[in-house]
C-alpha cells in the first residue's frame, strides 16, 4: 500500500540522515537546516497514524576538494528529499563563489543527469557527495580558479537566493542579544523583526548569503533553546537590487512588542502577533511556530 511504501521511503531518509550526521559529526560539513521538518519525518515514522509530514527535510554537505593548483574549495550542497525519496530523486543544488552562473548551472544539470542514470529508487546523497568531490572543481576554469573572476561574476552568481527566516528561541530577553539582532540586521541589509519575550521570534529576508550569515552569529550565542522553525527560499531570475526589494514583506527590521502582559511582562500577546503576520501575508507561519490555527 502507498502507507508502506510511505512509511518505508521516511525509514530509509532517516537511516541515511542518521548515517551523514555519524560521517559528518561537525557542523560545518553536515547541518540540518530544517529542524521542524526532520522531527515532523520522525514523528511520522514512530506513530503509524501521522500524517504525512508537509515541509522537506532540508540540509547542506559542505564538500572539500582539492583544485590542481594545490589549493583548497568548498562547495557546499543544499540538498532536499522530497517525501518520495528515494524513488524520486533528491533536490541537491552545488554552489560555490568560484563558480560563475553558466558552471553552476552546469555542473548542477551534469550531477543530475549522472544520479538519474545510476540510481533508481535508491538512496544516493553520499554518491552525490562524492561525484561532486570528485568532479566539481573542473568546472571552475583554471583561469578562475586563481580568483581572476570580476567582481560583477562574483555578484551575479551569488544574487540568486532569496531566503527568509523564521527562528524561534525559548524566550529572548538580554538587552544585549535584542540589540546584535537588530544591529547585525542592519548590517547585513536584512529586513523582518524581533519578537523579544517569551517564546522569542525574530524573522529575518535579504540576500540568502546574508541570511545563513545571521543565522551563524545567532546561534554563537548562548540560549536556552533556538531552532530555525521554518525557511523560504526563492530563486530571482535577474537577482538585482530591485527583484530583492520585491520579495520583502518587510521594510526594515524592527523590535515588536505586542501588549506584554504577566509578572515581567514578558508574555506577548500571540492574537496580535497573528494579526500582525496576517497583515503581512504570513499568517501560515503562525501555526508552524504554535501549532494552532490562529485568530
Amino acid at each position: 500500500t502507498t502507507k508502506m511504501a510511505n512509511q518505508e521511503a521516511a525509514e530509509i531518509q532517516i537511516s541515511e540522515l542518521d548515517l551523514l550526521s555519524s560521517m559528518f559529526p561537525y557542523e560545518e560539513e553536515f547541518a540540518v537546516t530544517d529542524q521542524l521538518a526532520l522531527a515532523e519525518l520522525k514523528h511520522y515514522v514512530e506513530n503509524e497514524s501521522a500524517e504525512v509530514p508537509s515541509s522537506k527535510v532540508q540540509f547542506i554537505l559542505n564538500v572539500k576538494t582539492e583544485v590542481p593548483n594545490a589549493s583548497t574549495v568548498e562547495f557546499s550542497m543544499s540538498c532536499a528529499l522530497p517525501f518520495k525519496y528515494p524513488t524520486v530523486l533528491p533536490e541537491i543544488t552545488v554552489r560555490s563563489s568560484l563558480l560563475s552562473r553558466s558552471q553552476q548551472i552546469l555542473l548542477n544539470s551534469d550531477l543530475k543527469s549522472y544520479l538519474m542514470q545510476k540510481f533508481s529508487s535508491e538512496p544516493c546523497i553520499l554518491s552525490a557527495r562524492e561525484w561532486v568531490k570528485d568532479h566539481a572543481a573542473a568546472y571552475i576554469d583554471k583561469d578562475l580558479s586563481s580568483f581572476s573572476m570580476t567582481a560583477s561574476d562574483a555578484t551575479k552568481s551569488e544574487v540568486t537566493m532569496f531566503t527568509r527566516l523564521w527562528i524561534y528561541s525559548h524566550h529572548i530577553y538580554n538587552k544585549q542579544k535584542r540589540k546584535n539582532i537588530i544591529d547585525w540586521a542592519k548590517e547585513l541589509s536584512l529586513s523582518g523583526f524581533c519578537m523579544p519575550g517569551k517564546p522569542g521570534v525574530v524573522c529575518v529576508e535579504g540576500l540568502q548569503s546574508s541570511c545563513e550569515e545571521f543565522w551563524s552569529r545567532i546561534r554563537r550565542l548562548t540560549w536556552k533553546r533556538i531552532l530555525i522553525q521554518h525557511r523560504e527560499d526563492v530563486s530571482l531570475e535577474d537577482g538585482g537590487h530591485a527583484e530583492i526589494q520585491k520579495q520583502r514583506k518587510f521594510p526594515t527590521l524592527e523590535e515588536k512588542c505586542f501588549d506584554a502582559h504577566g509578572a515581567r511582562g514578558n508574555h506577548m500577546d500571540l492574537g496580535q502577533l497573528y494579526n500582525f503576520l496576517e497583515e503581512k501575508g504570513c499568517a501560515d507561519i503562525f501555526q508552524m511556530y504554535f501549532g494552532v490555527e490562529g485568530h
